[in-house]
């Protein structure tokens, strides 16, 4: 092989080599990232309105670059949908609080852009009324009138609920359950009556009986 041969092939031999060492060390770079999280346990159950009976959750985050699964319990921030009837610590402890029902916790955490939300844990408190549950009958109904002088419309978490100005509909509901009323449009949406709070065009009632809320756009 001639001088000239052998210094191109060196030559080519450098260069890709560095594209190879280049590209490992972009890949190494890669921050890591949280993908998912998942909570344990799935579900659970009290039988008593009890604050001082609990059991905790485990957060597992999955993360990518490199891959792994992790406990991240104590990062998150733990969630219940109904506090009236779960509450929940900042390390994921969660215990019976007020009513009987059923509450939905959750774990979320920002992760460079992206909030990363887990699944769903379903909690039921439920037992005897000696005990502060609500006594087995009728299932609460809710009802929501839509009235004013614009158009709009209401519709309830969980589904149910599908309301328009000048009409009144019901649906019912477990006892316990916290349903999310929510006002479209909101630029139109003036004000809400009997609610157990409210934010903005947004109603939470936590249902232990029957309700009616009234919901006016203007």
């Amino acid at each position: 092989m001639n001088r000239n041969r052998l210094g191109k092939w060196i030559s080519t031999f450098v260069l890709v080599s560095a594209g190879i060492w280049l590209l490992t060390l972009s890949s190494c770079a890669r921050s890591t990232q949280l993908v998912s999280i998942a909570i344990q346990p799935s579900s659970g159950t009290f039988g008593a309105v009890d604050p001082n009976a609990n059991f905790g959750f485990k957060a597992f985050g999955s993360y990518i670059h490199p891959p792994k699964t992790v406990d991240i319990t104590d990062q998150v921030n733990w969630q219940s949908n109904n506090p009236q009837v779960i509450q929940i610590t900042s390390t994921g402890v969660a215990s019976p609080n007020l009513d009987c029902g059923v509450a939905q916790v959750f774990a979320e955490l920002h992760s460079g852009d992206n909030d990363v939300v887990s699944s769903s844990a379903t909690i039921t408190v439920d037992g005897p009324a000696s005990l502060g549950c609500t006594p087995a009958g009728p299932l609460p109904i809710l009802t929501v009138t839509v009235a004013g002088t614009l158009s709009g419309t209401v519709t309830s978490s969980p589904v149910g609920i599908t309301c328009s100005v000048g009409s009144s509909c019901s649906s019912q509901f477990a006892t316990g359950t916290a349903v999310m009323l929510t006002a479209a449009p909101a630029a139109s949406f003036q004000s809400w009556s009997n609610c157990n709070t409210t934010n903005g065009a947004t109603c939470t009632v936590f249902l232990q009986n029957s309700v009616t809320v009234t919901a006016t756009f203007n």
